[in-house]
């Protein structure tokens, strides 16, 4: 019965010990429940598709016929089920580009689908697209440009009023929105109703975006929302779908606006930043970002997409890629082919994490504490990290895996609800009975991968040579990439 009683009292007091010690305090700009969601997709798409499409046009005049119009053979179900099994979580339909052509019915224009032959004017590409992602399971996200070159009162008061009535109806008949992108588009020569001039308009005053980001907190308040400068995600800086080498999450937000980028900072993020603002890569499939047939055997290779996702999901962005479907309404063959090929090669390299087993120590835990103990690595990224004492910035982590094991692949990330605080990092590799460093870095956040010559090694050394705050890791992976011989399409 002593004895008993003495475990209870040992274990109790472990108890109320581990309690006492505290999680570290947030560091800098924090993200949004929405963020947070969002970086949990990492991988999603775009779909360019309008009267581009059947013009053989990247950009619409605005003057085009809504009788052009006329998929052959669409399938929403198709789309879907392409970019599912490529991976992607998610897709944005572009509802309407800078030709002013909607893609549903919308009811304060007839310059839309119900004026077209598809479906005797009866169609609703939004429509059909958001039922065949919510039941598929991807989220469902919409493209309105802000630019017309067919409203006739593009460049005046009322046009703000129009733009956001269509944006209203996009935001209230379509199910749960999980991502709004708004672009810089801001005005030129177009054909205006007639007009065929050019407008120009003030960029920073004419959209009002302080109101029109109010609309979307309103009526999609889970709504993720992009521009150059977020309120929600920014821009990468370019359309080639790569981030910075080191990308960070923040932002000085009150600097930038739609239509005002800076490229170089975008790319990077600026540090330590006024606001978590992480960076989306955009980039197409193909060359052009509608549909053109003399693209087809131009189609971005299983290889180029890999090196792709390396560079925006493994420096802490997402990775938007463009999907087009062609004049039937479908995504082509080669675009399909590619992107089940690329995504049959990604789940082979993080098939396995040779990381799993092994034996982790590490040079300092917070508190001593098993709730912040250096094993938390291994868990994956959840709602366990590895965490050291407040003076402790920069820590060491040895993984012993037992025996030798190859990898080219090493996955890190940080555990964002506390901040990004690890500024610089350095990976070493036991060989001939010492340290011998292999890789490093700086932004961590959300998803870092290196990707490099393949390494083996029993024993892999992680350094945090510079943070800002004690680091937070929740995540260290080592993945073996199967050798390809030949690309097969």
């Amino acid at each position: 019965m002593k004895i008993k009683f003495l475990l209870l009292a040992s274990l109790f007091f472990r108890a109320i010990t581990s309690s006492a010690v505290e999680p570290p305090q947030p560091y800098g700009p924090l993200p949004s429940e929405r963020q947070l969601a969002w970086h949990q997709l990492e991988f999603y798409g775009f779909i360019h598709f309008t009267v581009n499409t059947f013009t053989d046009k990247e950009w619409g005049y605005g003057d085009e016929a809504e009788s052009v119009f006329n998929p052959t053979d669409f399938s929403a179900e198709q789309i879907v089920q392409a970019a599912k099994a490529g991976g992607l979580k998610g897709l944005i339909v572009t509802a309407k580009h800078h030709d002013g052509f909607c893609l549903w019915p919308s009811q304060f224009t007839e310059h839309s689908v119900k004026k077209s032959p598809w479906k005797n004017g009866q169609g609703d590409f939004v429509r059909e697209m958001a039922d065949a992602c919510h039941a598929a399971g991807l989220k469902f996200g919409v493209y309105l440009s802000p630019w017309d070159r067919n409203s006739a009162v593009y460049g005046q008061p009322e046009y703000i009023t129009y733009y956001r009535n269509q944006l209203r109806e996009l935001l209230t008949k379509y199910g749960p929105i999980s991502e709004v992108w708004f672009d810089g588009a801001n005005g030129g020569d177009g054909f205006y109703a007639g007009a065929r001039e050019t407008r120009n308009i003030d960029r920073k005053t004419y959209y009002d975006w302080p109101n029109t980001w109010a609309l979307v907190r309103e009526l999609q308040p889970g709504a993720m929302m992009f521009s150059d400068g977020g309120p929600d995600v920014r821009w990468v800086g370019n359309e080639r779908g790569v981030a910075g080498e080191t990308c960070w999450a923040t932002l000085n937000r009150a600097e930038f606006s739609p239509g005002e980028a800076d490229s170089k900072r975008l790319n990077g993020g600026d540090r330590p930043g006024t606001d978590w603002i992480p960076a989306e890569c955009d980039v197409s499939i193909r060359p052009g970002w509608f549909y053109h047939a003399r693209e087809d055997a131009k189609v971005k290779t299983p290889d180029q997409l890999l090196d792709l996702y390396f560079k925006s999901v493994g420096r802490g962005a997402s990775f938007l890629l463009n999907l087009p479907p062609d004049r039937r309404g479908r995504i082509a063959d080669p675009d399909v082919k590619s992107l089940a090929e690329f995504r049959r090669r990604l789940d082979a390299i993080f098939a396995k994490n040779l990381a799993t087993s092994a034996k982790v120590t590490a040079s300092n835990v917070r508190g001593n504490d098993r709730k912040f103990a250096a094993k938390n690595v291994l868990a994956g990224a959840g709602k366990k990290y590895w965490s050291t004492d407040d003076a402790v910035k920069t820590p060491e982590l040895i993984l012993d895996l037992g025996k030798p094991k190859t990898f080219n692949v090493v996955s890190l990330r940080e555990f964002l609800p506390l901040g990004q605080r690890i500024e610089a990092f350095a990976l070493d590799q036991w060989q001939d009975g010492q340290w011998v460093q292999f890789a490093g870095g700086t932004s961590i956040g959300s998803h870092r991968l290196w990707r490099g010559d393949y390494v083996t090694t029993g024993k892999v050394r992680l350094r945090i040579t510079q943070a800002a705050a004690c680091p937070a890791l929740a995540e260290v992976g080592l993945y073996a990439e199967p050798v390809v011989k030949k690309e097969k399409l």
